[in-house]
């Protein structure tokens, strides 16, 4: 290896080093394994995941899959199916559709298609973590306004961030990690004002009061994502879906960096879900129920606030600093996911509204903390 080639290879590898990049922290195993426990002690409240979705039902759905499709072929055709059976789910025709490998993937794509080194994006903070990280790698600049008091956007504070640098907006709708929906007037008030593209995360949806999805129509440089991840509890086969105008989604579609960016198994999943809508629609259901007691039930700890919720998962504030809380609760095997300061509130937790029994362990738990 030539000097100059070691120079070059140690200057890009640290280079790369210093790229922010997600990570999922501890993991169910690595609790049990420090624990000394089964897996199966371990209360995963962190990541979002929608348990209510009937375990045995998708297993009869994965066992029809494996008995259609044949894994030697591409899926050539499979992309194209889903378009046609999310129509009807949607209510947009298939041209306004685009389907990628999860929501985080098509977040990805279209901020390397629409930014390059020296533009910018403008969001708000806190809120989902990937589009800044996916914007800083593209060497881009990333701008973020807080979030007023109640969580509702500063609307007012992101125009004036607005300039003709700035060419993507993110807005998380409902909220990661404040759970709230935002206010469709002020989403709409900055849709209209923004001079580029929008991306509205719906990832949620299906949990939430609205959606911007019948609108569509209405912005022509908004790209809605929605995601099978969630609501229809398919987090891991990374499956998800833009709507945007007919040109944006041509373009998405095509300028895809590889060819079948998802897998012929996982989209004819989604296609099987979308055949079985009770499946979701049960989940949902169930979980939003749930939702409202463990937000009560929450409520009437000493030291526990817990907000209001339109995900399938809710914000607590701790009066005990939030390290010594997750700590303990860790070693009684209950993760969440620690945020620690979110404006005005000092001991934040992301949690997962996990079944009945998964919850009133945690319930339990923080009653002794």
């Amino acid at each position: 290896m030539s000097k100059s080639y070691q120079k070059w290879i140690e200057q890009k590898l640290e280079k790369l080093q210093a790229v922010d990049c997600y990570s999922a922290g501890l993991t169910p195993e690595t609790v049990a394994k420090q624990l000394g426990v089964d897996l199966s002690q371990i209360v995963k409240l962190n990541f979002n995941e929608n348990l209510f979705v009937d375990r045995s039902r998708q297993a009869e759905l994965i066992k029809e899959v494996a008995g259609e499709i044949d894994l030697r072929m591409y899926p050539e055709d499979e992309e194209v199916k889903l378009r046609e059976k999310l129509t009807g789910y949607m209510g947009v025709p298939k041209e306004y559709l685009t389907i990628g490998n999860a929501g985080d993937e098509l977040i990805d794509r279209i901020i390397r298609i629409f930014i390059e080194k020296g533009e910018a994006a403008v969001s708000f903070t806190p809120s989902f973590a990937i589009p800044r990280l996916c914007v800083k790698r593209q060497e881009g600049e990333y701008i973020t306004v807080p979030l007023k008091s109640d969580f509702q956007l500063d609307v007012e504070g992101m125009l004036s961030e607005f300039s003709d640098k700035t060419r993507l907006l993110y807005l998380c709708s409902p909220n990661n990690p404040t759970a709230n929906q935002m206010s469709p007037q002020d989403i709409e008030a900055l849709v209209k004002a923004f001079p580029g593209i929008v991306i509205l995360d719906e990832a949620y949806g299906e949990f939430a009061d609205y959606s911007f999805v019948p609108r569509i129509r209405e912005f022509p440089n908004m790209i809605i994502l929605r995601t099978f991840s969630k609501a229809f509890g398919l987090a891991m086969l990374r499956l998800g879906y833009s709507v945007s105008n007919p040109q944006l989604a041509k373009t998405l579609t095509e300028k895809s960096p590889l060819p079948y960016p998802v897998s012929g198994f996982t989209i004819r999943m989604g296609i099987k879900m979308l055949q079985n809508m009770d499946i979701m629609r049960t989940a949902v259901s169930a979980l939003k129920a749930e939702r409202g007691k463990f937000i009560k039930a929450l409520n009437e700890i000493e030291g526990v606030q817990a907000f209001d919720s339109q995900a399938d998962f809710l914000l607590i504030n701790t009066q005990k600093p939030a390290d010594e809380v997750y700590e303990k609760l860790l070693q009684q095997g209950i993760m969440l996911k620690k945020w620690g300061r979110i404006l005005q509130y000092e001991n934040c937790f992301r949690v997962t509204v996990g079944l009945p029994e998964m919850n009133a362990k945690l319930i339990e738990a923080l009653k002794e903390i």
